[in-house]
């Protein structure tokens, strides 16, 4: 998902592998991620994606005289939050320690791979490739397994 201020930016959905980097896109007041090599096109995670920071994750100060607030950690999990109300920021990341930051509020050009992808993003991914060649009279077993390192070699 992509925060709702950037309904009118480029984006496209994330995948396993994709490196990423913070930014702040022009002409919105907000930051999400970009790939490393498209910083104009904003990159929109599924709650349940998981990520690896290259460095402890860096917010921006609050009154933008302080330094950046560090988090301490590397890894995160991708939510939403406060969905119920429709013109705030929903785009969040949850770390292992249960601490909450919006992603619009982490300071630019952190860098992140995505490791994982939430259980029914795969199995959407999965039962395309199954179905199709399924559909086609092949053994299951073989299709799936075909699938799977498919899969798995991204």
């Amino acid at each position: 998902m992509c925060d709702y201020s950037l309904h009118h930016v480029a984006s496209r959905p994330a995948k396993i592998g994709d490196k990423l980097v913070t930014t702040k896109f022009v002409n919105t007041p907000t930051g999400g991620f970009a790939a490393v090599d498209n910083p104009n096109v904003a990159v929109c995670l599924r709650p349940g994606t998981e990520l690896a920071f290259e460095h402890d994750v860096e917010c921006e100060p609050m009154l933008g005289i302080l330094p950046s607030r560090k988090i301490g950690q590397r890894l995160a999990r991708f939510r939403q939050v406060n969905v119920e109300q429709p013109c705030v920021h929903h785009d969040a990341l949850e770390f292992p320690d249960g601490k909450i930051v919006l992603v619009t509020r982490l300071r630019e050009g952190q860098q992140a791979a995505v490791l994982q992808m939430p259980a029914a993003i795969l199995g959407e991914i999965l039962g395309e490739r199954v179905a199709a060649p399924a559909a086609a009279g092949g053994d299951e077993e073989r299709v799936l397994e075909t699938a799977l390192e498919r899969l798995l070699s991204r």
